[in-house]
């Protein structure tokens, strides 16, 4: 079992709280579950978070076809920066 920290800027806590909710049924298909987001107290539009992840390799392929179908309908997404921890 890993971990999967995650930081994202110039978004709102909250706005990051209901996307991650919405996609909660989704991410549990790839064994992550988040545990934690947090706000950065220095810089309000920061937001970071973390997942419980219990297949690394089965998450991080997830994401990154995630992130890559983003990109290619919006190269100017904004999307976290993802840090695998095992």
């Amino acid at each position: 079992m890993g971990h999967i920290f995650c930081r994202l800027r110039n978004v709102s806590v909250s706005d990051i709280r209901a996307r991650l909710k919405a996609d909660e049924k989704e991410h549990a298909k790839y064994g992550l579950y988040l545990e934690n987001v947090w706000q950065n107290a220095d810089n309000p539009d920061e937001v970071l978070f973390l997942f419980r992840a219990y297949d690394l390799k089965k998450a991080r392929d997830f994401i990154e076809a995630k992130h890559k179908e983003t990109l290619e309908q919006n190269p100017e997404a904004n999307l976290p920066q993802m840090i695998f921890l095992e």
